[in-house]
């Protein structure tokens, strides 16, 4: 059974919010003073397992885990082995923060996890510390580190770069990567949640990013996909990739093949947009029907709109924070 939405584009590819706690405080993904679900409003792996073989069921091929971050949900280890049974899912991957990873890697590659997104804004220890809040880098840097040794290969580095705050450190990062053999993915800031750090102007689009690089090291546009919206480029002297989410100054939406699940069970179509169906309601209201909850899925992929918004970068679109919509 194949997924597609109302524009004919076929959708593939679930990002699941496994909750929305975290033990970072991001500038940019939370507000100054969070607010987090009560336990009873937030699905349960059973019902987590349950949404996704309906998917799974209806063509999708790849499955992100997100939060928050996923890796404070105690029980995501088993999550990802009843994920990784799934027929027909191809790819199971992670994005985190990676402050957990020196202990859970190993049971994550043991437990089926493809693929692992690792968050990391600055090389600066007191930089870090302001960007993330509470974060602490050695720990960040040495859950790479045990990613690595547990064996999982094209790990990926996530960045957001913004004005006045880490655009020195562009290079900086290039670097860390090069040296470990990491990919990179340098992505612009998405304008969620209402919080006085916007008040100045701090967005930096791709275009600006990838010329710092380019005065360094020159850079040929890859065949690479992943099934996301990264642009991949490679530099002539390395391995790794170079890539470019751009919401604001390189409109992907054309070729949107994903939705997002949040930590309690609202299907959001777009990430620009709050239009969401509550599967949660359906999931607990009709635990064993999985046929109504694919129609239901099926049903609302047809609101899903043509595309996004941002065109005020500075100024928030869409009032829930980025820790609510899952990464």
């Amino acid at each position: 059974m194949g997924l597609s939405d109302g524009f004919s584009r076929k959708v593939e590819y679930l990002r699941l919010s496994v909750t929305d706690r975290c033990d970072f405080r991001c500038v940019y993904c939370m507000g100054d003073n969070p607010r987090f679900l009560p336990k009873q409003q937030v699905l349960s792996l059973e019902e987590m397992a349950h949404v996704c073989q309906a998917f799974t069921e209806m063509g999708v091929t790849k499955i992100r885990l997100t939060g928050g971050e996923p890796l404070m949900r105690r029980d995501v280890t088993q999550l990802v082995e009843r994920l990784n049974q799934l027929p027909g899912l191809r790819e199971l991957s992670m994005t985190t923060n990676g402050s957990h990873l020196t202990k859970l890697a190993p049971a994550l590659k043991a437990a089926g996890l493809s693929r692992l997104n690792i968050s990391l804004d600055t090389l600066n220890p007191e930089r870090f510390q302001e960007l993330t809040r509470i974060g602490k880098l050695e720990r960040v840097i040495a859950g790479i580190d045990a990613a690595l040794d547990a064996g999982f290969e094209r790990i990926k580095v996530n960045a957001v770069i913004l004005k006045q705050r880490n655009e020195d450190e562009i290079l900086a990062l290039v670097e860390f990567c090069r040296g470990r053999g990491l990919d990179i993915a340098f992505i612009e800031e998405m304008p969620l949640g209402e919080m006085a750090e916007r008040q100045s102007p701090r967005y930096m689009s791709s275009d600006d990013v990838q010329q710092a690089i380019e005065q360094h090291y020159p850079l040929t546009l890859s065949n690479r996909r992943t099934g996301g919206p990264c642009r991949y480029f490679q530099m002539p002297d390395s391995d790794i990739h170079i890539g470019f989410i751009s919401p604001h100054s390189h409109n992907f939406c054309n070729e949107c093949n994903r939705v997002r699940l949040t930590a309690d069970g609202r299907l959001l179509l777009c990430l620009g947009n709050e239009n969401s169906v509550d599967l949660r309601q359906v999931v607990r209201e009709h635990p064993d029907d999985l046929e109504l909850l694919q129609q239901t899925i099926a049903e609302s992929l047809q609101r899903k709109p043509r595309s996004h918004q941002f065109d005020q970068p500075d100024a928030p679109q869409i009032l829930r924070f980025m820790n609510a919509t899952g990464g």
